[in-house]
């Protein structure tokens, strides 16, 4: 008996101990995955919600699976005409906040002038100012525009120019990233072989930041569809999706809402690992 119980007594450090090995050996593992599912959760209820099939105006509670939802989207009124609001002006601020970025980009890299570090300054105000700051400065400036003889009523063109205004930050930092790290010397190489500024910099340059910059297109279309605290400040009578949402939420929630954002969320990721296997498929080929 005091065989065994001797036994039992090491055999039971040993399993504590080889538990406690495993668990740091995994706990960075482990941690990450608790993290990934964190972030995942609400994206998951989202999209779970979106085949829900409520009985009142509220989608709170599980009733039963549906494909209505997806087949009715625009069955809400409003919604159709809002989400279409929001993909016009995120196309549009994306492309013009990606091109103004990316020459911003070039010239803070490339170049050296008077107000470099000032411009540097500026450019990573918006990205630390508070929203609510930047839409309640905004409409001000546009408020006091007709003073100076430039009266620009709030609506498509406020959201648009408000929206330009802070994704150009992200487009510079992204881009910006991206040629810190290129090689002067592909340029220099092209330059040597009779290439002039124009056609190295389409042949060469362009192709070379082509990935940073679909990564800034695509968070500046991102971060403009889903802004609601700029965009309320400054959009009028125009209803985008946030704002949409934000005022049907006090009076209901329809599934419809779920299905957009459910849509939105796949699109992005689509077209985010479209980029990741682009790139991966030029490093294999270089």
């Amino acid at each position: 008996m005091t065989s065994v119980a001797a036994e039992a007594g090491r055999t039971r450090p040993n399993a504590l101990s080889r538990a406690w090995a495993f668990v740091l050996r995994h706990v960075l593992t482990v941690y990450s995955l608790l993290f990934f599912v964190y972030l995942m959760l609400p994206i998951a209820v989202v999209i779970a919600f979106s085949f829900n099939h409520p009985t009142g105006r509220f989608n709170y509670t599980w009733r039963g699976f549906t494909w209505d939802n997806w087949l009715h989207w625009n069955a809400v009124p409003g919604i159709q005409s809002a989400i279409t609001l929001s993909l016009e002006i995120a196309l549009f601020a994306s492309i013009v906040a990606t091109a103004l970025g990316t020459l911003i980009a070039l010239a803070l890299v490339r170049y050296g002038f008077r107000g470099r570090g000032t411009t540097n300054l500026i450019i990573f105000l918006p990205l630390s100012t508070p929203e609510i700051v930047l839409g309640a400065s905004l409409a001000t400036l546009f408020l006091h525009s007709a003073s100076y003889g430039l009266s620009i009523p709030f609506g498509f063109w406020t959201i648009l120019i408000a929206h330009i205004m802070f994704c150009i930050s992200f487009a510079v930092v992204t881009v910006k990233a991206r040629l810190i790290g290129f090689d002067r010397h592909l340029e220099e190489a092209a330059m040597d072989l009779g290439a002039n500024e124009w056609t190295t910099f389409i042949k060469v340059t362009l192709p070379l930041i082509a990935p940073a910059i679909l990564a800034a297109l695509l968070l500046c279309f991102a971060i403009s569809v889903d802004d609601f605290v700029v965009t309320y400040f400054n959009a009028g009578n125009q209803v985008t999706f946030p704002i949409f949402v934000w005022g049907a939420a006090r009076v209901a929630t329809p599934p419809q809402i779920n299905v957009i954002g459910t849509a939105i969320f796949g699109i992005a990721v689509t077209l985010m690992l479209i980029n990741v296997f682009i790139q991966n498929r030029r490093s294999k080929q270089a």
